[in-house]
């Protein structure tokens, strides 16, 4: 018996010592533990970078573990075994970064700060041109690297290794863009009146920034100069109290003809705070075809939507549609803070199959308006290539489907995304005909800027229908221009017609139009004269004397409203000295943008006009710069007059 309780007492102690070293052995595994964290920003801005992949390999070749940023751009690693690592940082639209030899310990907390670059660096831009045949039809192209000390270039080789990539002649082989006639001068003899839809889409200049960032030209098409103007912010004064609107004409000199004038007519919405805006109804309606499959699509357009989910309140409401071969409801209208749920749906999202556009579009409308709210913004929001290729797709088609839903007050935005086969002439007709607005989404600093810095603007319309209209005084003009603008012209008889469609405004917005003027007493060979009249007689409609530039009007409609509302406004003659007084810095900079797109468009009116003096204009009012948007801009002309130069290649 005693030898038994002896027996059973040493094998307790031998269990016992097994545990406590099996605890002990798992103390000593976790402290042989660390934490590594940090920030990831963008390199330019410095603003933090929102759902980037982060992973951690061993020996530069075993991936030990994974993460995103947070939406306030913060990454944390746990429990990573102590050793030497590489942090490789990737995210659409930035440059992969690898930082090797990253020291994990267990004393402490590893802090490691990353600041990734956007795009190609300025250093090294691959550029892609067509190389010229000499005695037949050649058609291979030439790979040139462009630096900001020199410009090497570099035939491209026939052939290439297997795993090389290939290189596309262009991103644009399938890219289809309306055509842009630049306007001309016209007389106020002959046409006094000019007439125009304001726009405030920005597509067009985050589209532009892709091709360069990439180390292309745009195409000239691709460039809406009115859109690059007002892609920025301006601090134009604000409106009174009881107006949505103030009108603010500026008079200053030219900057590429020192003989001309510039007329700068800004206009300010008025802002209201994120609190003020009233309850939405949005309905995302998601392309999931398989043209959506690429890296810069699909995952990009569910990053983008998960910064506006994050930013939803309780009185919001979400409704979720994706087409492909068919259209489908994937998320019945769902309270802003249920937000695991819209998530869930959002990630569960996959791309293939052909693209019924037409079919989403009608389901997603039908869905807006069975949770139509009375008193709030009720949109529909569109994230597509515009590719669409099944049922309702022709241009023709797309446009009367949806203007037959423009007397539901349910208003449109339209985010573009990916390249290649990028079909903006349709993106355009649908905001345009759509109470809509068109944006395209390049990365997710560009989706953080649309759908959270510009939330209200974005989404929340405060008129519709918005049209101006400048009467010149041919006593002080003799001659005018509008830069830009050219697929928002208007009859002079439709400013006065409520019927017609213009565009809309949204809360705190800005809209910029720009002027060549060429004054009374200056000669010019951009006015052409026409043979004097044979069977109309000469009468002077001119009874006014005064030495006023003209008269503005504007016209627009409340969101729900059916009848215009009228202001006017007189323009002075008097001419500013833009570079004499600080205020004056967002014409200037507006001014300098301007230069750049009809440089970028190869414009007949550019005369003096040149790169250099883009950047003096811009570089001299870039102001406070609060998201450095033109700090880029600065860095983008730069780029565009380095790729627009002359390429010499040999056979």
């Amino acid at each position: 018996m005693k030898k038994s309780i002896t027996l059973i007492c040493v094998f307790l102690l031998l269990l016992s010592s097994q545990l406590f070293s099996q605890l002990d052995n798992s103390e000593k595994s976790i402290d042989k533990s660390g934490i590594l964290k940090g920030l990831v920003t963008d390199s330019i801005s410095g603003e933090p970078i929102l759902f980037c992949t982060l992973a951690l390999y061993s020996d530069g070749k075993i991936l030990v573990t994974g993460t995103e940023s947070n939406l306030d751009g913060y990454y944390e690693f746990q429990k990573i075994p102590v050793g030497i690592y590489s942090l490789e940082v990737s995210y659409i639209g930035y440059q992969t970064q690898l930082i090797e030899n990253v020291s994990i310990s267990n004393e402490q907390p590893k802090t490691l700060d990353v600041s990734i670059v956007t795009g190609l660096t300025m250093d090294e831009i691959t550029v892609i041109g067509h190389k010229p045949s000499i005695t037949d039809y050649d058609c291979t192209y030439a790979v040139a690297t462009v630096s900001q000390k020199n410009i090497s270039r570099k035939k491209r080789k026939s052939k290439k290794k297997k795993d090389q990539p290939s290189i596309e002649p262009t991103q644009h082989q399938t890219e289809d863009y309306d055509l842009i006639v630049e306007n001309k001068f016209h007389s106020p003899n002959d046409e006094p009146l000019s007439t125009l839809s304001i726009d405030v889409d920005r597509a067009s200049y985050s589209n532009v920034r892709r091709f360069l960032q990439n180390g292309n030209l745009p195409p000239i098409d691709a460039v809406r100069v009115e859109e690059l103007i007002n892609y920025f912010d301006y601090e134009y004064e604000a409106p009174e109290k009881d107006n949505p609107f103030a009108i603010h004409p500026t008079v200053s000199e030219c900057p590429w003809n020192s003989d001309h004038h510039i007329l700068h007519v800004a206009i300010q919405g008025q802002k209201i705070d994120r609190e003020e805006v009233p309850p939405s109804n949005l309905v995302f309606l998601i392309d999931v075809s398989g043209s959506m499959s690429s890296h810069n699509k699909l995952e990009l357009v569910k990053s983008s939507l998960r910064l506006l989910v994050s930013n939803l309140r309780p009185i919001d409401k979400i409704a979720m549609v994706v087409y492909a071969g068919s259209a489908g409801l994937v998320l019945e209208s769902t309270p802003g803070n249920q937000k695991d749920k819209i998530l869930s749906a959002l990630d569960k999202l996959k791309s293939g199959g052909s693209t019924a556009g037409g079919q989403g579009i009608k389901l997603a409308y039908k869905v807006a308006k069975e949770n139509y709210m009375k008193l709030g913004n009720n949109r529909v929001i569109l994230a597509t290539d515009g590719d669409f290729n099944v049922g309702t797709s022709s241009d023709a088609e797309m446009v009367r489907l949806i203007e037959s839903y423009k007397n539901d007050q349910v208003f449109l935005s339209v985010l573009g995304y990916g390249m290649g086969n990028y079909k903006d002439n349709k993106m355009q007709k649908l905001a345009d005909n759509g109470n809509g607005n068109h944006f395209y989404i390049d990365n997710i600093e560009e989706a953080k800027k649309v759908l959270i810095n510009e939330f209200g603007g974005t989404l929340f319309t405060i008129a519709k229908d918005v049209k101006i209209q400048i009467e010149f005084n041919p006593n002080s003009v003799k001659g005018y221009r509008l830069i830009g603008y050219e697929n928002r012209l208007l009859d002079k008889e439709d400013f006065n017609d409520d019927s017609k469609d213009a565009g809309e405004l949204g809360a705190g917005h800005v809209v910029t139009a720009i002027y060549e003027i060429i004054p009374k007493n200056v000669e010019t060979e951009f006015l052409v004269s026409v043979d004097r009249l044979k069977y109309q007689k000469t009468i002077s409609r001119f009874i006014n004397v005064s030495d006023d530039l003209g008269t503005i009007k504007m016209r627009y409609k409340k969101p729900k409203g059916k009848k215009s509302i009228k202001l006017e406004k007189v323009i002075s003659s008097k001419k500013e000295r833009i570079d004499d007084n600080t205020k004056f810095g967002d014409v200037r900079f507006a001014s300098s943008v301007a230069l750049f797109g009809m440089l970028l468009r190869k414009s007949e009116f550019v005369q003096n006009g040149s790169y250099d003096q883009v950047i003096q204009l811009a570089e001299s009012s870039i102001g406070l710069d609060e998201y450095a948007y033109r700090s880029e801009f600065i860095e983008l002309v730069k780029i565009a007059k380095e790729l627009d130069q002359p390429m010499k290649f040999t056979k």
